[in-house]
């Protein structure tokens, strides 16, 4: 039986500072991929952002189109206070599931492992509608670790990931990480994966 990982979970656990997974700054693996990227007027989209170290990396990179949604407040007015600047018409309060739009690059990060595993079918779906052709989801997934877990974060084995991501993408990458983090060191899997 999980936990229902409703607004008001997710308010009580920013409250109360229970944010472990939330690393303080970009992590390296996703950092090396936007770092090579060219196109400052990408639409990305940044879902479950938390408190969104990748937004924030990115708007001082010069990305001029990225958007974040999160079902709490606290995490946006967090990045907010951290970039004043943050187009505030890109910081949506709201359920990733409801969300219409169309996106060149979604980045994942601790937004799939957040989810109830029953949702998982679901996110692949709406991730896959929110892309543009040829757009990509980028990020990493927590592989072979946190299995059978009644709270977050919700692992899965590399076969699961195979199942729920290859049939409805291309992979260009979707591997055991190389660059993460030392705290995540062999527990992530990046993925890079284009939508057909």
């Amino acid at each position: 039986m999980h936990t229902t990982l409703d607004k008001d979970f997710w308010s009580n656990r920013y409250q109360a500072q229970d944010t472990g997974w939330d690393a303080g700054s970009i992590t390296t693996p996703i950092k090396a991929y936007v770092d090579q990227l060219e196109d400052k007027h990408l639409k990305i989209l940044v879902p479950g952002a938390g408190n969104s170290h990748e937004a924030e990396y990115l708007h001082q990179q010069g990305f001029t189109n990225v958007t974040v949604i999160d079902i709490v407040q606290a995490p946006l007015d967090n990045l907010k206070s951290r970039s004043p600047d943050f187009p505030e018409a890109h910081l949506l309060q709201g359920d990733f599931f409801e969300l219409v739009g169309q996106y060149d690059l979604i980045i994942e990060q601790t937004f799939f492992c957040a989810l109830n595993p029953s949702l998982r079918e679901s996110y692949v779906q709406k991730v896959k509608s929110l892309l543009k052709p040829e757009g990509k989801l980028v990020g990493v997934l927590f592989c072979n670790v946190f299995l059978d877990r009644t709270e977050p974060p919700f692992g899965a084995t590399e076969q699961q990931h195979q199942e729920y991501f290859l049939p409805h993408f291309i992979a260009k990458h979707f591997a055991s990480c190389y660059n993460s983090i030392a705290p995540r060191q062999g527990a992530e899997w990046f993925i890079c994966l284009i939508n057909d």
